[in-house]
């Protein structure tokens, strides 16, 4: 069980009303992004990629050697192709598919957590879309890096830092996206000691993270020498006490994903409370602050957030039948916030930006890439508009 209190949703006549997000809505929204994509690819060419955050709203070119979010880029590359089917968007996703291999090779900065975020969208794609063996290979070296940070002493897999170090023994809830590489990691190697530690990490983390009233701490550390749960922290939120937007995003739609490989109960259940809590808090266009602790005023948004929640309600809804009550006000949450962001938050007005989503926020605290386009909020808008046009799309995660 999950020790959490599930939320009725307010005001549900805000997130009932009439959508305009139609069928027509959405091709103009799905050639919107592939025209910028196409841009985009002019600035990159076939080996670079976007740096996490825009400046300016236009993006920098960085080689794939750092960074977490590079995965990202390839994985918007692949979702062209499926949306367009057209083999440049292929090639190029193809190609990139040896940058990762020389990467986990030559271990570029990979001494952390984020191999789904940087392997996943791109390698795993890649194997599951071409059935590329080179790109197997390579996720599945990513997995066994992932599993390298992996503490029987807690069961939980470290997101940064020394891995012999008392002050950097914690988990962060953005892990619950990495793990799907090692659910996926089982099912082509047939080894279960990649499952088992992703649903161990999974188990301790919804146990801890999720507070009482279903909000979410960020980050959350163990002690040392017990492994015993010692306390929950902020690294990205306004405080330790608030919920941090895109980390209660990260919670949203990585625990509906473990419900897809594991269909544990207690996972369907952490999405729907946390979403609940998420929709509650959410101000009058759909697109929350870059902490739920605001509802209104003039902090910046976080469309990233939104998209990322955007597919998790999307997986959500597969799996519930149509006698629950909130499965029509979920769906219908769901073309409103794509709604909004299509209306409000596209790059579209400004030529010369290469991204796709306005008003992201990566770290406000430290004042990086606030009220900019960043790579993961553009996949998962991305990521948004092909499920939504083909509701039978074969998940990368």
């Amino acid at each position: 069980m999950i020790n959490a209190i599930l939320e009725p949703v307010l005001c549900t006549d805000k997130f009932l009303k009439e959508c305009d997000y139609t069928n027509t809505t959405l091709d103009v929204a799905i050639k919107s992004a592939i025209d910028k994509i196409d841009y985009a690819i002019e600035c990159f060419g076939d080996d670079m990629f976007p740096d996490a955050a825009s400046r300016g709203n236009v993006y920098e070119s960085i080689p794939n050697e750092y960074g977490w979010h590079n995965g990202f880029w390839t994985g918007i590359l692949w979702l062209a192709y499926e949306l367009t089917g057209n083999e440049k968007y292929k090639n190029i996703a193809s190609g990139h598919v040896e940058t990762f291999l020389a990467r986990i090779e030559k271990r570029y900065n990979i001494e952390h957590h984020d191999m789904g975020f940087l392997y996943t969208p791109s390698c795993v794609a890649s194997y599951k879309l071409t059935g590329c063996e080179t790109a197997k290979k390579t996720a599945l070296l990513a997995a066994d890096n992932l599993m390298g940070r992996f503490h029987e002493n807690g069961n939980f897999i470290q997101a940064w830092g020394d891995l012999d170090s008392p002050r950097d023994y914690r988990l962060i809830i953005d892990c619950l996206l990495n793990i799907p590489l090692l659910y996926w990691a089982t099912e082509v190697s047939g080894d279960k000691r990649y499952e088992t530690v992703a649903y161990k990490h999974f188990r301790t983390s919804v146990q801890n993270v999720i507070r009482e009233d279903a909000s979410a701490f960020h980050t959350f550390y163990f002690d040392y020498d017990t492994g015993m749960p010692h306390h929950g922290e902020t690294a990205q939120g306004y405080s330790d006490d608030s919920a941090w937007a895109r980390g209660q995003s990260w919670g949203i739609y990585g625990s509906i994903l473990t419900y897809a490989y594991k269909s544990d109960a207690d996972a369907i259940e952490a999405c729907k409370k946390m979403l609940n809590y998420y929709l509650n808090r959410l101000p009058d266009d759909y697109i929350p602050y870059w902490d739920l602790i605001f509802t209104e005023g003039d902090e910046p948004r976080d469309s990233s957030a939104a998209a990322i929640t955007v597919c998790g309600i999307l997986e959500l809804v597969k799996f519930l039948p149509d006698s629950d009550s909130d499965k029509k006000l979920y769906e219908n949450c769901a073309k409103l916030i794509m709604e909004s962001l299509y209306q409000n938050y596209r790059t579209e007005p400004i030529k010369e930006s290469n991204g796709l989503l306005l008003h992201a926020v990566y770290n406000r605290k430290s004042g990086s890439g606030v009220d900019e386009c960043n790579l993961w909020g553009d996949y998962f808008y991305m990521e948004a508009l092909v499920r939504m046009k083909n509701n039978k799309w074969r998940l990368y995660w």
